[in-house]
Formats: structure tokens, C-alpha cells, sequence
């Protein structure tokens, strides 16, 4: 069984594509976070509402979340009192609180990446064949822009990994059943899921 664990963050801002930074700065704690042969740990990047151009403002309800097995919980604890550096800037973490996954008949990923999946139609249709593999039959889509010169357009995103832009897009799954549900936000989908992507929470609305 997986659980999450809510770390709350203090601080005043950061760059909103920080994915890989706080990979880095949490491997630095907890060496788990680099192994992919030995941990499950993953991670979303850090909440918090928009700031100046390029940056994400930490606000009093800003949290770290940390999903992994109920059984390790005791090996993300190091966290809590840490001061992170992410990209230069300082993030502290509270204690945290546990809070199981939640079933639900939408999911939604902020960023999700796929080899040779830059375009939304080889993207949608790789989605698709993961999610099969996964013994998952639901439907993906892409949410879109709803407001600005780009309404309307697929919600394109990219992560920067040691100065590489690795292309995606925000990922919205429905018509799932409550096993497929826990086990999609359990597994995750795509690649660089260790540091952050293809990481799947309910929808709102």
C-alpha cells in the first residue's frame, strides 16, 4: 500500500520548473530518492501560487508530497526541519502528515514525458498503450489552455534536466475504475517519474 506524505514548505519563492533541482536537493538528504533499483520514493514538485515571471511563490499552504509503500515512511522522516537549496533558493520542510491515496474516476498529471512523444497525437497514442500495459483501460486526454493568446492549444510543458528541455504535456485520465485509479497513482506514467513526472493526483471538478 502507498501512501503520501505531506511535507509543509516555507520560503519565498522558487522557479516554477524545479523538478530537477529538488530531485538533487532531496537525494542529497535521503540517498533513496537517486536509487531507482532499490526505492519506490517519488515526488511532486512543490506547490504554491504564481509569482514573478518564471517563479512560484510559497504560500502558507505550499506543501512537498512524497508518495511511497506505508512501510517506508520511516526512511523519508529526515526530511522534516530540513532547509533545502533548490536552484539557490532556500525551502524549509515541516513535519509531515500521512494521507492514503485516493480513488478517483479522473486523474490529472501536470507533466507526463514519453520518447518520441513531442507531438499531442504520438503523445495521446503512446499514453494510451502505457496505460494498457499498466492493465488500465481508460481515457487520456490532454487538458487545454483555457485562457490567452494560446487557448485552445495543448497544455505543452518541459522539464530541464542538466540543461536539456525534455518536452511533455499536462495528462488527464477519466473513466477509471477505483483499482486502476490507486494502482495508476501508485505506478505513475511516462518517464523521468523519479523526478517528478508522469506523478498523478484526483482531479478538481
Amino acid at each position: 500500500m502507498f501512501v503520501d506524505l505531506l511535507f509543509p514548505a516555507r520560503g519565498d519563492s522558487i522557479c516554477v520548473d524545479h523538478s530537477y533541482p529538488l530531485y538533487a536537493a532531496l537525494s542529497r538528504v535521503i540517498p533513496e530518492f537517486h536509487n531507482a533499483s532499490t526505492s519506490s520514493m517519488r515526488f511532486a514538485p512543490i506547490s504554491g501560487e504564481p509569482g514573478e515571471p518564471g517563479r512560484l511563490q510559497i504560500t502558507d499552504r505550499s506543501h512537498l508530497r512524497v508518495r511511497l509503500p506505508a512501510d517506508a515512511i520511516k526512511g523519508a522522516l529526515p526530511l522534516a526541519g530540513k532547509s533545502l537549496d533548490v536552484a539557490g533558493s532556500a525551502v524549509r520542510l515541516g513535519p509531515p502528515s500521512v494521507v492514503p491515496l485516493c480513488p478517483a474516476s479522473a486523474l490529472v498529471a501536470r507533466i507526463v514525458t514519453f520518447k518520441h512523444g513531442e507531438e499531442p497525437e504520438a503523445f495521446l497514442k503512446t499514453a494510451k498503450a502505457k496505460l494498457s500495459e499498466l492493465g488500465i483501460t481508460a481515457e487520456p486526454s490532454i487538458p487545454l489552455i483555457e485562457s490567452g493568446p494560446r487557448a485552445g492549444e495543448a497544455r505543452r510543458r518541459v522539464v530541464r534536466l542538466k540543461g536539456q528541455a525534455i518536452v511533455g504535456y499536462a495528462l488527464l485520465v477519466t473513466e477509471l475504475t477505483a483499482d486502476d485509479s490507486v494502482r495508476l497513482q501508485e505506478q505513475g506514467l511516462g518517464g523521468r517519474t523519479r523526478m517528478g513526472c508522469g506523478f498523478f493526483l484526483p482531479a478538481r471538478g
